[in-house]
């Protein structure tokens, strides 16, 4: 009997707490006169920025930023549909990122009340090296998923040697009739295709959801 091919796919996902919060912030000033407005930006921003710059120094930030200030002028319309007097406008960005969720809790309530201050939405991660660990260890599991359901199928056919021929990415599997470069069995490639959905929510959302990674892989094997 000629060898079959078989080819699966194979997914795995977990769910870890976050481990890092991104909080963003607008600090916004408008006015008739484009001076005063940019004036009034930055008195309302100093506070903010020295404050960020305390927590850093006291390890309750990790880091924090802040953009550029932004200034525009738009012209209004009235009831009537005239245009009016230009209005001046100025933002500017910033986002902390915190590890202790009780300090950016109190942080935001804070924050949020200041004047000029809209506090956008907290953005929820892990950390680069627990995120690396996860991913590999997600891949490694989806991976495994692969071989448990090529070996599934070689068994319904009666079928007992299985032998890996190709694993990819989801969508960068060769096409079966594609030439081969020769009989023997490709090399393992340790590759999957990893998504996050890191739970983020409106204004002060405090209580966040775990975050989900993900890995997906195609696999090709040959059983006879």
């Amino acid at each position: 009997m000629n060898d079959v091919v078989i080819t699966v796919r194979g997914e795995h996902e977990t769910r870890v707490a976050p481990e890092r919060a991104i909080a963003h912030l607008t600090i916004k000033a408008e006015g008739p006169e484009r001076g005063a407005v940019v004036e009034r930006m930055a008195a309302l921003t100093e506070p903010v920025r020295d404050d960020l710059a305390s927590r850093k120094s006291a390890g309750t930030v990790v880091e924090w930023t802040s953009q550029r200030v932004s200034v525009w002028s738009e012209r209004p319309w009235n009831n009537e549909g005239k245009r009016l007097a230009p209005v001046h406008y100025a933002s500017v960005d910033f986002s902390a990122t915190f590890t202790d969720f009780a300090v950016l809790s109190w942080w935001a309530g804070d924050v949020a009340e200041r004047e000029g201050v809209q506090l956008g939405w907290i953005e929820w991660q892990l950390t680069p090296e627990t995120r690396a660990i996860t991913e590999r260890d997600v891949a490694t599991e989806a991976v495994g998923v692969a071989v448990t359901r090529a070996t599934a199928y070689a068994n319904a056919l009666r079928l007992e040697n299985v032998t890996p021929l190709e694993i990819a990415d989801v969508g960068l599997l060769s096409r079966q009739d594609r030439p081969e470069s020769g009989p023997a069995p490709r090399a393992l490639m340790a590759k999957a295709s990893f998504a996050a959905d890191a739970g983020s929510g409106p204004a002060v959302q405090l209580q966040p959801e775990d975050i989900v990674v993900s890995a997906a892989v195609e696999a090709r094997f040959s059983a006879r």
